[in-house]
């Protein structure tokens, strides 16, 4: 169970989060149907937000 305000570091839930915040994201591969420039931003801070929550996990494991 986890602490008020502590960080999981359990890789499996982490690994699903991540996963679940990169679905929301449009396929790079696809180029005819890729982001508007207008929805750059928000593509910015979703991976701002995904690599936040790696390095708070990987602080939290290095603390043990």
């Amino acid at each position: 169970m986890r602490r008020s305000g502590a960080i999981n570091i359990d890789p499996d839930e982490i690994r699903a989060r991540i996963d679940a915040m990169l679905a929301e994201l449009p396929d790079p591969a696809d180029v005819e149907n890729g982001p508007a420039e207008a929805d750059l931003e928000e593509l910015a801070r979703r991976l701002s937000e995904a690599h936040d929550m790696l390095v708070q996990a990987l602080e939290s494991a290095e603390k043990g």
